[in-house]
C-alpha cells in the first residue's frame, strides 16, 4: 500500500549540505565498496542486437523556450559519446553518472530543461539528459539485464500526447545522487549503442549472443486520485512478460510502481503547444 508523503520544504542551507552528504556516498560507492564498473569501450559493435529504441529530439512543450531543446541536443551528443560502445562483461556494474561525469559549462553543456522537486523547471546546465537514462532504462526492460538502481520521476509534468510507452518506465537523473545502475548477471557481454540522427536520440543494446527471449512491459493498476495533500497523484504498476520463441509465456512479473504528482488538471487532453 502507498503511503503518501507530505512535501517537505526544505532551507537551502539544508539542501545544500543534503546534496554534500549524498554525493559523497555516492563517491564512496564508486570507489571503495569492491564493485566491478564498466569503463571500456569497443568501437567495434557486437553481432547481435538485442533491443533499438528511439525518441524525438524535439517536442513542443507549453511554456518551455525551444532554445533549451536546442542546447539539450548538444548535452545529449556529449553525454552520448561517454555512453557509446561501452561493454558491460559478465559480472560487471553500469553507472550512468560514473561514466558521464558531472556536466559543466566547461566540458561544453549548455542549459537545457532541468525539473525541480516541487514539479516546476527550470533552466540548468547539463537539462535534458534525464532522456538518455530513459531511453537505457527502457531498453533495459527487454533485455535479461538486472536494474539494480533506478529513481521514478516524482511529478508528472506533461500530458500524455502521443505516447508510446506506460506511463512511469522511464528513470530520472541528477548528478551523482539519482544514478541508473545495470547489473550484467548473465554469461554474456553486452555492448550499448548510442547515437544522434536528425531528428531522434537512438539506443540500442548488442550483444555477443542472441537471445530467445522477447519481452512485453506493459502497466496495470493505473489510477489518478486525489492528493492527500492537495492536487493529484498518478499512480501505476508496471510488469513484463518474457516470451521464448519456442515455449511461448514463460514469465509475467512485476517490476516496478509509480507514484507521481500531476502538475496538470487531470484527464486533460489537446496538444502540448
Amino acid at each position: 500500500m502507498y503511503l503518501e508523503k507530505k512535501p517537505i520544504k526544505r532551507s537551502r542551507i539544508r539542501r545544500l549540505f543534503g546534496s554534500v552528504y549524498y554525493s559523497a556516498k555516492r563517491y564512496k560507492q564508486w570507489y571503495f565498496k569492491g564493485k566491478n564498473y564498466a569503463k571500456n569501450t569497443s568501437v567495434k559493435l557486437y553481432s547481435y542486437v538485442l533491443f533499438t529504441h528511439s525518441t524525438p529530439l524535439l517536442r513542443k512543450l507549453k511554456d518551455v523556450d525551444m532554445i533549451l531543446q536546442y542546447n539539450k541536443i548538444t548535452n545529449l551528443k556529449l553525454a552520448a559519446a561517454k555512453l557509446n560502445g561501452i561493454v558491460i562483461r559478465p559480472g560487471q556494474t553500469f553507472s550512468y553518472w560514473k561514466l558521464i561525469g558531472k556536466p559543466t559549462y566547461r566540458k561544453g553543456y549548455l542549459d537545457g530543461l532541468v525539473l525541480c522537486a516541487d514539479g516546476t523547471f527550470k533552466a540548468g546546465v547539463g537539462g535534458g539528459l534525464c532522456q538518455l537514462s530513459n531511453l537505457i532504462y527502457w531498453m533495459t526492460l527487454h533485455t535479461n539485464l538486472t536494474v539494480t538502481e533506478r529513481y521514478r520521476h516524482s511529478h508528472d509534468v506533461f500530458p500524455d500526447i502521443n505516447r508510446s510507452q506506460p506511463f512511469g518506465t522511464g528513470a530520472t537523473c541528477a548528478y551523482n545522487s539519482l544514478d541508473l545502475q545495470i547489473y550484467n548477471g548473465t554469461s554474456s557481454d553486452f555492448q550499448l549503442a548510442i547515437y544522434l540522427t536528425r531528428d531522434n536520440l537512438v539506443g540500442e543494446w548488442i550483444s555477443t549472443e542472441g537471445s530467445m527471449n522477447k519481452y512485453e512491459v506493459y502497466e496495470k493498476e493505473h489510477s489518478i486520485t486525489p492528493g492527500m495533500f492537495g492536487g493529484y497523484v498518478r499512480n501505476n504498476k508496471i510488469y513484463r512478460k518474457i516470451y521464448n520463441q519456442n515455449i511461448g509465456l514463460i514469465k509475467d512479473e512485476y517490476i516496478t510502481e509509480n507514484h507521481a504528482y500531476m502538475t496538470y488538471a487531470p484527464y486533460l487532453t489537446g496538444k502540448a503547444e
